[in-house]
This record gives C-alpha cells, sequence and structure tokens, in this order.
C-alpha cells in the first residue's frame, strides 16, 4: 500500500488495533527509529504539526520579500507551516537525516583559495540526495507496513512545502542556527534531511535546544552578507540562491563576490565550530562522481551542452540547465586572474545561443580589460 498525494488512507477512525496504548505505541517508535539507522539515517525523531510561530517568522520573510524570485514559497501559502494542509488528518511527522561530509583532498578550503578551480557546493558532488533518502524513506515505510498495514502516510525529500528545519528542530535533530541551518550537537550540520508526515499517533521527541551561544562566525564568513543578522537569512544575496535558484542576470554587484563558486556555497558551514564534530558519510552514493570536488573551471566551461547532461546524470546540478551552468562559470572565470587561456575560453562563449550566457561572458570579459588592457 503506498501514500496518496492528497489523501489519507484511512483516518484514526479506523482505529489501530495494535496501538492501544502507550506502551504499544513507544516501542513502534523505538523499532521505527531502529529500523531507520539500519537504513543508514543517523538519527530519527517525531514531532507533532504544531507550527505557529515557525509560520509567523516565515510569512513576514515573505512579506519582506527575502525569498527573491521563490515564487512558489509564497504561492503555497500556509501549507508549509500546516502539515495537515498538505495532508489532511497528519498527526505526526518522521523528521530523519543523513550524513552527507566526505573526506577529500583538496579539502573545501583549498579549493576556494584557488582561483581556478570550481567550488561546488559538498551536497552536490555525488548522486542526488533526494533519490536517495526517498528510496530509504520508502524502505522504512514497507517495514511499518509489516506491522501496521493501515496507515496514511506520504514522504517527501524536497518535493512538496514541508517546513523540514523547523519540524527537525522539534523532533530533536538538532537547532537551527544563526546561518538557518539545522545544526547537530553531535554531527553538525553536514546532512540531509527527510520526512514522513503520518496518522499514527506516535510518542513526540522533545525539541533540540539552541547551542550557537555567543558564535557569530558564520556571519562573518558569509561573502555576499547574505546572512543580515542572527537567525535572518536574505536569500537574494545567498551565492545558492544566485548560482542555483536563480533563473535570470545575477546582480552585478554581487558577481565579483562570489569568486569561484560555481553551485552553492559552504562557507557558513566551514566555519561552523560544530562541524568539527561533523563524521564522514559511509554512503558510497555521496562519494564526488566525475571527480566535480576538484575541476577546474576551464575544463567545466568547455563543456558542451550534450557533456553536461551527460556528466550531471543523477546529479542534482543537472536541475539549474546548461545556460544557468554556463553563466556561473563565465561569473567565476571573471573572478579569475587573466590568463590568454581564460581569456580565450571566454570569448569562445561570446556569442552563444543564450542571452544569459552571452550577459555574463561580456561581464567577464570586460573584467579582464580592465585589468590588462584589451583583450
Amino acid at each position: 500500500m503506498s501514500g496518496n498525494p492528497y489523501v489519507l488512507l484511512c483516518t484514526l477512525m479506523c482505529t489501530y488495533s495494535n496501538l492501544a496504548n502507550a506502551d504499544q505505541r513507544m516501542r513502534l517508535a523505538l523499532a521505527i527509529k531502529r529500523w531507520a539507522a539500519e537504513l543508514g539515517f543517523q538519527q530519527l525523531g517525531i514531532a507533532d504539526v504544531g507550527l505557529s510561530e515557525d509560520e509567523r517568522r516565515l510569512l513576514a520573510w515573505l512579506a519582506a520579500g527575502r525569498h527573491g524570485a521563490m515564487d512558489y514559497m509564497a504561492r503555497h501559502g500556509t501549507k508549509r507551516s500546516r502539515p495537515q494542509e498538505l495532508l489532511p488528518g497528519t498527526l505526526r511527522v518522521l523528521c530523519a537525516r543523513m550524513n552527507y561530509w566526505t573526506e577529500a583532498s583538496p579539502g573545501p578550503q583549498q579549493i576556494l583559495n584557488n582561483p581556478s578551480a570550481a567550488y561546488i557546493s559538498r551536497y552536490a558532488v555525488g548522486r542526488d540526495y533526494h533519490k536517495v533518502l526517498r528510496q530509504r524513506l520508502k524502505q522504512l515505510v514497507e517495514r511499518v507496513q509489516k506491522h501496521i498495514s493501515h496507515f496514511g502516510y506520504r514522504v517527501f525529500v524536497d518535493s512538496a512545502p514541508v517546513l523540514e528545519k523547523a519540524l527537525a528542530r522539534n523532533a530533536g535533530l538538532g537547532w537551527i542556527g544563526k546561518h538557518t541551518n539545522l545544526i547537530n550537537r553531535t554531527g553538525g550540520s553536514w546532512f540531509f534531511l527527510g520526512e514522513i508526515y503520518t496518522d499514527l499517533p506516535l510518542p513526540l521527541d522533545r525539541p533540540a535546544q539552541a547551542h550557537c551561544g555567543s558564535c557569530l562566525a558564520c556571519l562573518y564568513a558569509c561573502p555576499t552578507k547574505a546572512i543580515i543578522a542572527p537567525y535572518q537569512l536574505d536569500a537574494r544575496r545567498c551565492i545558492s540562491y544566485l548560482t542555483i535558484e536563480l533563473r535570470s542576470s545575477i546582480p552585478v554587484a554581487l558577481r565579483s563576490l562570489i569568486g569561484n563558486r560555481v553551485f552553492g556555497c559552504d562557507d557558513c558551514q566551514l566555519v561552523c565550530p560544530w562541524n568539527r564534530a561533523a563524521m564522514p558519510t559511509s554512503e558510497a552514493d555521496f562519494a564526488p562522481r566525475n571527480g566535480l570536488d576538484t575541476k577546474q573551471l576551464l575544463e567545466l566551461f568547455a563543456w558542451s551542452e550534450e557533456d553536461f547532461y551527460q556528466r550531471t546524470q543523477g546529479s542534482p546540478i543537472r536541475r539549474i540547465g546548461y545556460p544557468c551552468w554556463l553563466r556561473n562559470i563565465a561569473v567565476a572565470l571573471g573572478n579569475a586572474p587573466t590568463s590568454r587561456a581564460v581569456v580565450q575560453a571566454l570569448k569562445s562563449k561570446a556569442d552563444d545561443p543564450s542571452a544569459l550566457v552571452r550577459e555574463h561572458v561580456d561581464w567577464a570579459l570586460a573584467r579582464h580589460r580592465a585589468t590588462s588592457g584589451p583583450t
């Protein structure tokens, strides 16, 4: 029996005969956590659906326009903060996290310090996490179904309006840091989140308490000052937004600040003290593919459209499309040291069919002309 996208398979009126008392519900909750661990999750917690304070902050953030061009954030209305509007009958949210940090040489900071190299956010150098987590969560549901054959559920991994960090905090997986990412006391922040909405009346876990203290490292580290205050992010300035979510021109004033980051940004996580405790993932799917953790800008810029779609198969990078990929690399090349190879590469795309690409190539070439004269 599978989850229905719009309605629960049954309601509590069906009565779960083997969840008749609190002790039985607790035993099932403990079993679910054990099964989650066996499936590769580092932690699973259980939250209720109350998010009223988080909804207030979300609506204020939207009203301030800090979501930028992500119109879907406003279009979904309160479905994001009211799970029962998204899936009627939802009583609990099972929140799970899975590590993705990989030990690599050279490390992220070495790549960032090399302006000729391409920095890709660590979450995106391996297989698309949506597929990995969704498959594991479905396997978890199948195990539950062997014990509770009739219950309503739906699995989410960034696939619908879900206020996942707030739910994960309430489920005890961590606290929301000043950079607005979720931090776990023993696991840092290098992990993915996934959820199962369900009508199972399971016992709740205790929400996590914040432990950022007076630390402001993430605010100081943000290249574009997108973290405008503790716990406040203006997506319109965030490099992850600019290189992934934004499909139009990157604001000129922010281009030089992007450096060599061609897909996402990890700076706020790299400086977070809690990530000293982050454990490397054991998931082979999250290991770097096609050398994406160490590629040079010139090599990536030379990819044809066919190369791009072939070499990003099964990767979250593919979702931005080829023109935005070239746009991002053109900006990075504009920030790279001037050389004959860099200038020639940019000139090779000066007549690209995409006006978006041409605009950013022209900007990059102008940067090099300004520093070295006619190119």
